[in-house]
């Protein structure tokens, strides 16, 4: 059964762009620097000594521009970008720090298969016992900051100062912890008053009450709030030559509990690696198994449900970006996008007995509430 699969742009601003726009921004490199290194920086930004980028876990433009009223600061601007694909933190983040798509820094999922062990990792919690040492495979851009005289900083919750994560998706940055968004607020102001610094600031609160109890809940709107309240006393606490952008690293949509589906067991006897999210699986299967049957079957199955295509067709669809060589071994040999608001679980090693717990809101997929992203301009980029 053929199906149309959607393509990526590759010619739209995404977050790859927001670092190198920042070094554009504060005199730090140039548009020569950026075509050297392989780089864009399509976002216009006004100039600036200093730049505090604040990244909002899991705010989506959609989810935002439904709760416009809660958040006037953030919502005074229409301004988006398009989150990578698969839109999921590991992967996204990747993409902000490196300025590079999941297929070339080689993040390329929630999890993924590592061809030479033959195992699924976590990229989220797995850099300090799973991922092997050089996995990323771009330097950040905080470690390029800091060779063009740029004071780099990392402002997040004491829990991750030390992870395998912020080790590598972070490297190069100075570590400043700070675990309530308004201490965070303070310790960005603090890092932008003398000097040349560019400051990311992370706010996971908003994805991990949206996973537990849906974007959609007075929970998820009531730290919408807070958050957009702390932001606007950010621009307006910062020196007058100091830019703030925020955006997220993806958007999240709710997932009803009769939208979750077991996969069928039948479709996963050749796999041997299950990885990625509930709303984008990536599927590597034993050799000597019939990949285009198989990519037949999902489709048969589930094909009004999920975009299904081989590891070729994604590629192609540019889905992940360039792929380097060394990283297509480690995208899925099928990889199914769910549509709509569906999810697909392997439930083969769950006790029967119990309902199983599923997340509320989720993210991984190419719809437009987890694609499209918010892009807000303040303080000295304010336009």
């Amino acid at each position: 059964m053929p199906q149309s699969l959607p393509t990526a742009p590759d010619d739209t601003a995404n977050l790859a762009d927001v670092l190198p726009s920042c070094l554009v921004a504060l005199g730090a490199v140039d548009d020569a620097w950026v075509r050297e290194h392989g780089l864009e920086a399509r976002i216009t930004l006004r100039p600036a000594r200093s730049a505090v980028v604040v990244l909002v876990d899991g705010l989506g433009a959609g989810a935002l521009g439904a709760r416009a009223g809660h958040a006037r600061f953030l919502a005074a601007s229409r301004k988006r970008l398009r989150s990578g694909f698969p839109t999921t933190t590991a992967a996204a983040l990747s993409t902000l720090t490196t300025g590079r798509s999941p297929g070339t820094h080689g993040v390329v999922g929630y999890s993924g298969w590592n061809p030479d062990t033959e195992v699924v990792m976590n990229m989220l919690g797995g850099w300090d016992d799973e991922v092997p040492a050089g996995w990323l495979r771009s330097s950040t851009l905080f470690t390029a900051a800091s060779e063009v005289g740029v004071d780099p900083v990392v402002v997040g919750p004491a829990r991750y100062r030390s992870s395998g994560m912020t080790a590598n998706v972070l490297g190069g940055a100075r570590y400043v912890p700070a675990d309530t968004i308004a201490q965070r607020v303070d310790a960005a102001i603090e890092e932008t008053l003398v000097g040349r610094s560019l400051v990311y600031l992370y706010v996971p609160e908003l994805d991990s009450i949206a996973h537990k109890h849906g974007w959609q809940s007075d929970r998820w709107t009531a730290s919408l709030e807070a958050l957009d309240g702390e932001l606007a006393r950010l621009d307006a606490r910062v020196a007058a030559d100091v830019g703030v952008v925020v955006t997220a690293d993806h958007g999240i949509l709710d997932v009803p509990e009769e939208s979750n589906i077991a996969i069928d067991p039948d479709l996963l006897v050749d796999v041997v690696g299950v990885a990625g999210d509930p709303r984008c699986r990536q599927l590597t299967v034993a050799p000597g198994t019939d990949v285009s049957a198989l990519v037949e079957a999902w489709r048969t199955k589930y094909g009004k449900r999920a975009y299904v295509a081989s590891k070729d067709e994604a590629i192609a669809a540019n889905w992940f970006g360039a792929v380097a060589d060394e990283v297509r071994p480690r995208v899925g040999d099928v990889v199914v996008v769910a549509r709509g608001s569906w999810a697909f679980n392997d439930d083969r090693e769950l006790d029967p007995r119990k309902d199983p717990k599923r997340m509320i809101g989720q993210h991984g997929a190419l719809t437009d509430d987890e694609v499209g992203v918010p892009l807000r301009l303040a303080g000295a980029f304010a336009t």
